[in-house]
């Protein structure tokens, strides 16, 4: 059996290496920078709209919100070379996008699932709209917005954003949503292909499926649910929203900006 050897340059580079991982496993904790979490980069011009996913957050129909969600199965302070997680979570958590196969069995067993999403659509020019506190949103209320032909991606900020729901633990079964015949006269009067909300769901709570079912029966609209819309003004900006590339999912969680 051959002996292997080592080269004088191999064992300074490795010796180097174990003084820099030595320094590093001694330095102070005061001397660790404290993380920033930011929701507004380039002096103001791109804004997060995403709900950072913690265990406080609402989770549909529950009274006790997300709960636990990743564990730190490898951890370097039990011996392992790195930390390594791994999460459970629905795919309608906190900000996410539905796909058709979420309302349709039909279009789950032919594989329309998050991964034939159109890009484009999630992506380019969006108006964000401040929507009448006192209602759903209804086809009288979609009229009395008066969205101009060949807008294609509106955001509405509602009560929701208001009464700052998505950041209360408990569901709330009174949130703002479309109701169904709000969501037909949008599909049927307007250019609109991506839908936002500032809740877990676009649909009213008392109009669940068949508002889902308007809007996702001919796969031309996206459904985008749980946007973070504080502190974001009504006008013209362009919107990225990417969902995770799952195969057979019916949603994702998504991260999703906007740009002035």
């Amino acid at each position: 059996m051959a002996k292997r050897t080592i080269s004088i340059v191999q064992l300074l580079i490795l010796l180097q290496l174990c003084k820099t991982v030595l320094t590093l496993a001694a330095r102070p904790l005061a001397e660790v920078p404290v993380p920033v979490r930011r929701e507004v980069y380039d002096n103001g011009k791109i804004f997060d709209v995403t709900h950072r996913v913690n265990p406080k957050m609402p989770s549909w129909d529950s009274k006790e919100g997300l709960g636990e969600f990743i564990w730190l199965v490898s951890s370097m302070k039990n011996g392992s070379l790195v930390n390594s997680s791994e999460m459970k979570l629905s795919t309608h958590t906190g900000t996410h996008i539905d796909a058709p196969s979420h309302v349709y069995d039909e279009y789950y067993d032919a594989g329309f699932d998050i991964d034939t999403l159109d890009l484009e659509v999630l992506n380019g020019p969006a108006l964000v709209v401040d929507v009448p506190r006192d209602s759903n949103i209804t086809a009288e209320v979609m009229k009395s917005l008066k969205i101009p032909k060949g807008i294609r991606r509106v955001l509405f900020r509602t009560l929701n954003t208001d009464r700052k729901l998505m950041f209360k633990k408990e569901f709330d079964s009174s949130y703002v949503g479309f109701m169904s015949d709000g969501a037909k006269w949008l599909v049927e009067n307007t250019d609109i292909k991506l839908v936002g909300l500032d809740y877990l769901s676009v649909a009213s709570y008392v109009d669940l499926l068949p508002t889902h079912l308007a809007f996702l029966k001919n796969r031309e609209v996206i459904l985008v649910e749980g946007l973070k819309l504080d502190d974001i003004q009504p006008g013209l900006y362009n919107v990225h929203c990417l969902p995770l590339r799952l195969l057979r999912a019916d949603g994702s969680p998504a991260r999703c900006i906007l740009i002035k």
